[in-house]
C-alpha cells in the first residue's frame, strides 16, 4: 500500500459518520476511489429504499476521495450535484468515482452509485463534484 492509499484509509477510518454507517474504502487509484456501504434497516426510508441522504453522502465522499487522491492529499468538496435514477434496494451500495480533470487547484470528478442485489449491480444515482485541496 503506497503512502497516499494509506493516508486515504486513515481518513475514512477517522470519519465518525462513515464508521457509523459501515462505509469501507474498497479500492483506490490515481484519481479514483470506490466506497461501499452495507444496506441495513437503519439506512432506509419509509418505503424500504435506502435514504437519499445516505446515497448522497456516499457519492460526495467517494468524489472527495477520488479528487483528493488526484490532487495528492487532503481535500474538500467545493460543489456537488446528484441525480437519483432509481430506488436503492439490495445488500449493499457501491460508489465508484474518478477524476475527469485534475488541475493545479481543483479536480472535477464523476461518480456512479450502484445498489447490489443478488450479485447484480443496479445504477441508482450519478453525481459530479469539484474537489479542492483542504487548507490548514
Amino acid at each position: 500500500m503506497d503512502d497516499l492509499t494509506a493516508f486515504a484509509h486513515g481518513i475514512i477510518e477517522s470519519q465518525p459518520f462513515s464508521q457509523l454507517i459501515g462505509a469501507e474504502l474498497t479500492n483506490t487509484g490515481p484519481g479514483s476511489a470506490e466506497i461501499s456501504v452495507p444496506i441495513v434497516a437503519e439506512l432506509k426510508q419509509q418505503h424500504g429504499f435506502v435514504h437519499g441522504g445516505v446515497i448522497s453522502y456516499l457519492a460526495d465522499n467517494t468524489i472527495t476521495f477520488a479528487g483528493g487522491l488526484g490532487l495528492g492529499g487532503n481535500a474538500l468538496t467545493s460543489e456537488f450535484k446528484i441525480n437519483y435514477l432509481r430506488p436503492a434496494i439490495g445488500s449493499h451500495l457501491v460508489a465508484r468515482a474518478h477524476a475527469a480533470n485534475i488541475g493545479k487547484r481543483q479536480a472535477v470528478c464523476q461518480c456512479e452509485v450502484y445498489a447490489v442485489r443478488d450479485g447484480e449491480e443496479s445504477l441508482c444515482a450519478i453525481a459530479q463534484g469539484t474537489v479542492v485541496p483542504a487548507s490548514d
